[in-house]
């Protein structure tokens, strides 16, 4: 009886939210499409890739997907203990242009695992669970539909399980904690030492529910690496193995890393020509510290509903804290081409891990970061599916927002429980793709997609804009990102600096000449989507290749 109340409650929490969204949605902005309503897997994970198709994958021992492998492959592994022979999928290419699926072969576990993307374009992902754990994969995008994963043995030096990769200066990926690891190592291996001891891990452990898994990590500007963890945050420099800086707790001390689950992105990018440049912090959401042992319990503590922010440069950092519109756990947070980020997905109660989420949150708030403390966010139009637990979201090249997954469950479920496996992918689209700005969105006609660039150049772009252009446009430049967990790897976005902005005539053809970045410690090398911004509304990308 008890648990039937509880699944009761939690239905009528979700009908209540979804009428008090519903309320609001004739003035908010956005707009949501359903792309397909099956695309065979839950989307845990999500990787853009250079050619516009998007990899996905959840794990191969959820039991059978719905869609089966090609050419009557099946995966034969006699050590799972759910489906032996497996026929079927766990991984996915999605072409955003043709809206289709096809079936990608994993052979083993990438369950709760990490990733990057090479300079070259090519995904590299670590690890996973079980047959998974020291496994490295790869992934070189094709236009002929022949392309799959690759896997390597013994790939890593440690299990890897819940940790966070993030791309460095020099093309390698820098892989830091997971489950019981308090340490980092890099891939492909280094020749010294390669597993490296980070006693900051171990300190943020809380035992029974750690906080510590999947932390948060950002190359900063002066090349040492900003590692997020429960409540605080270190400055690493992970050439000498060295803490240059210890931030102060986010103010009430509650966590904001798995499985207290909040999420957090590297602010825009800007003057990038500056001796010192600003970079900036911002962590929202999560769980009070307790959440995760007393949903064990079915008592699902309100979720927190707030956003900490901390300048990593200063001399003397300190967080700053701003209400957010709602609570929210499990959300994720997306920068959008035009400097805006995006919170999407979650629960306003609970915490993450299996069947611990509630009161899915169905309306997206905009973060605004260069407005006024109190006046940044804003609230848009919802969606009507819940994305709770191992839900995903990433930018696409025409600036919409992909967004798949939700499973809270050990298995594929669909029936019986609050929250059934979600198996559709939906869009996004923010308000700067309404019609109303069609006259105010740029048009970038060169350089070409898939133009390579070079670091500290004078760049030119044309771009048409058939309405007016106030003043010099803003071109930006985003690296695709790895998203699981709420948290989006890699995810970078730069302003670049405005050197001359003219106009032919009176035509309605422009051209900006910017500087691209000065160094690879302020922009990997690798593949970008660069984006033209006038008046706050992005044309379209283009795949620029920065080397």
């Amino acid at each position: 009886m008890a648990a039937r109340a509880t699944i009761f409650y939690a239905l009528f929490l979700t009908s209540l939210e979804l009428l008090l969204t519903r309320h609001v949605s004739f003035a908010a902005g956005g707009k949501w499409n359903l792309l397909l309503p099956n695309v065979g897997i839950s989307a845990m994970h999500m990787q853009l890739l250079r050619n516009d198709r998007v990899v996905m994958f959840d794990r191969t021992n959820f039991g059978p997907s719905n869609i089966s492998l090609p050419n009557g492959n099946c995966r034969n592994n006699p050590n799972d203990a759910v489906s032996k022979i497996d026929c079927t999928a766990h991984s996915i290419e999605y072409d955003v242009a043709s809206n289709t699926v096809r079936p990608l072969t994993v052979q083993s576990n990438t369950w709760c695992s990490s990733g990057s993307v090479r300079p070259d374009g090519v995904l590299v992902q670590t690890g996973g669970d079980r047959d998974g754990e020291l496994k490295a994969r790869t992934f070189t995008p094709c236009n002929n539909d022949r392309c799959d994963w690759a896997e390597i043995n013994n790939g890593l030096a440690r299990r890897r399980w819940y940790s966070s990769n993030h791309i460095l200066p020099d093309g390698k990926q820098i892989i830091v904690g997971g489950t019981r690891q308090f340490n980092y190592e890099f891939y492909p291996k280094t020749t010294s030492p390669n597993v490296i001891a980070l006693p900051f891990l171990a300190e943020t452990n809380d035992r029974g529910q750690e906080n510590n898994l999947y932390p948060y990590v950002f190359l900063n500007t002066d090349g040492n690496l900003f590692i997020f963890a429960n409540n605080r945050a270190i400055l690493l420099d992970y050439t000498k193995n060295t803490v240059v800086k210890t931030f102060p707790a986010i103010p009430g001390g509650d966590p904001r890393s798995y499985p207290s689950t909040g999420s957090a992105v590297l602010l825009p990018l800007k003057n990038l020509e500056a001796v010192k440049i600003d970079a900036e912090v911002l962590v929202c959401g999560g769980a009070p510290k307790g959440s995760f042992i007393l949903a064990r319990r079915n008592t699902f503590v309100r979720a927190l509903d707030t956003c900490a922010r901390i300048k990593i440069n200063d001399e003397n950092p300190q967080w700053t804290v701003e209400k957010m519109p709602r609570a929210r756990v499990m959300g994720d947070m997306t920068l959008l081409p035009n400097g805006d980020v995006l919170l999407i997905n979650g629960g306003s109660s609970g915490s993450a891990a299996w069947e611990l989420g509630r009161e899915p949150v169905f309306v997206p708030d905009l973060y605004h970061p260069e407005n006024p403390v109190n006046s940044r966010f804003e609230s848009l139009n919802p969606s009507k599916i819940p994305r709770m637990y191992h839900s995903a979201a990433v930018l696409l090249r025409d600036g919409r927002v992909l967004v798949g997954g939700s499973n809270p469950h050990a298995f594929y479920n669909f029936t019986g429980v609050l929250f059934p496996t979600e198996l559709s992918l939906e869009a996004f689209s923010p308000v700067y793709l309404e019609p109303e700005f069609a006259n105010l969105r740029p048009k970038i006609m060169a350089p070409k997609s898939q133009s390579s660039i070079k670091y500290r150049m004078n760049l030119k772009l044309k771009f048409k804009v058939a309405g007016e252009v106030k003043g010099p446009v803003k071109v930006t430049m985003v690296f695709p990102s790895f998203t699981t967990h709420s948290f989006s790897m890699n995810q970078r976005l730069l302003v670049l600096d405005n050197v001359k902005f003219t106009r032919n005539g009176k035509s309605t053809n422009y051209e900006v000449l910017v500087r691209t970045p000065r160094s690879a410690i302020i922009a990997p090398p690798g593949y970008y989507m660069m984006f033209v911004v006038n008046q706050n509304i992005p044309s379209e990308g283009i795949w620029v290749r920065l080397q």
